[in-house]
């Protein structure tokens, strides 16, 4: 048995957020009834990569059942009682006050449904002044600073995936496992919130509270704001290599084995990881030279006897062939496609994992 086997969610989504969540729910074996409107989730449209179809909705709807309805309509709102009547979970990204406007307040729902666990994913919440926003995730990553913290010096940028959609459903899935632990002792259901700026507000903190001590943080590209040497440097033969100094430990490590300058461990200008924020580019100066004296894979070699952590710069290729990367097969209407495996990896579990629906009203 998966954990949550008899398990039957109702998912009222589109895009990215919700579907990542409810995909997850799906993985750990509940039955998932996508809700897309006559037209399909616009996600289907996002691209044609995935042998013909869209990539988000390859990845995000694996192990669900699709079912269109026209919730504007009577017969579309009466087949949805009736998929609710049996449901434990609703997980819904509409418009906020739109399920409410369709016949499905929050307050009938807890009347009708005292079990149900309701997980509403909107762009800034139920209330409050931008509520009413439209919001998809660059604009939440401008909105709430993260862009300003990303990139390079010379313009703010945006986070490489949906970070923000992504956050926002692991954030859901998380709080609706805790409401099914709640339920499983009260037999009350629950009715949750999740805004993407909040969820993203709450990750931000650390740059927030840098900000409000005075340090506000600057966009440093590759680099660390807070940790140095903590950054990409180029060896001779013109590999990228990131390394990471967590402590003084790992500094005098550097300094004696890879530097081969133990001096410089002890140096006022970089003994502590303050003195050599405060002293960054002397601090990568010397290690930009240590890069440019040998090749990257004698580099990461020197490092790695060293015990300091590092890394290559990889771009989508060279995680394609990576020696590490789980992968698994997902069956899809145009056949198989493979992408990298969920991380949990369950000891005395193997997973497998649904197919991916095809846009049919008849699906059951």
């Amino acid at each position: 048995m998966r954990p949550l086997d008899g398990i039957k969610v109702i998912a009222i989504e589109q895009a990215v957020a919700a579907p990542f969540c409810t995909s997850r729910l799906a993985d750990a074996g509940a039955e998932v009834f996508k809700i897309e409107r006559p037209e399909g989730d616009f996600a289907r449209g996002y691209d044609d990569v995935a042998k013909g179809q869209s990539s988000y909705f390859v990845w995000l709807n694996r192990g669900k059942h699709s079912r269109t309805l026209d919730l504007t309509s009577t017969q579309g709102q009466a087949e949805l009682e009736s998929l609710l009547a049996g449901a434990d979970i609703l997980v819904q990204n509409l418009k906020p006050g739109a399920l409410a406007r369709l016949g499905f307040s929050f307050d009938r729902l807890t009347r009708e449904f005292p079990r149900l666990i309701t997980c509403s994913i909107s762009g800034y919440g139920e209330y409050g002044p931008m509520a009413e926003r439209k919001a998809y995730d660059l604009l939440v990553q401008a909105e709430s600073g993260l862009c300003s913290i990303t990139g390079g010096p010379s313009e703010p940028a945006r986070v490489g995936i949906s970070v923000v959609d992504i956050a926002t459903g692991a954030t859901a899935q998380s709080a609706i496992l805790e409401a099914l632990v709640r339920r499983g002792t009260t037999g009350q259901g629950a009715n949750i919130s999740i805004s993407m700026f909040d969820v993203m507000a709450d990750w931000l903190t650390v740059p927030l509270l840098n900000h409000e001590g005075g340090k506000s943080p600057r966009r440093v590209g590759l680099a660390h704001p807070s940790i140095a040497p903590y950054g990409m440097f180029v060896a001779a033969d013109g590999a990228q290599i990131l390394l990471s100094v967590q402590s003084d430990r790992e500094w005098a490590k550097l300094c004696t084995h890879f530097l081969k300058n133990p001096d410089m461990a002890t140096d006022p200008r970089f003994a502590s990881n303050l003195a050599r924020v405060e002293n960054r580019s002397e601090t990568d100066a010397a290690v930009a030279a240590a890069f440019a004296s040998m090749t990257g894979d004698a580099a990461i070699a020197a490092l790695l006897r060293a015990d300091v952590a590092v890394a290559r710069v990889n771009d989508m290729a060279g995680l394609a062939a990576h020696p590490h990367l789980r992968r698994i097969s997902v069956d899809t209407p145009n056949g198989p496609v493979s992408y990298p495996a969920p991380a949990p990896v369950w000891d005395d579990e193997s997973r497998t994992y649904g197919p991916v629906p095809v846009l049919d009203p008849l699906e059951n």
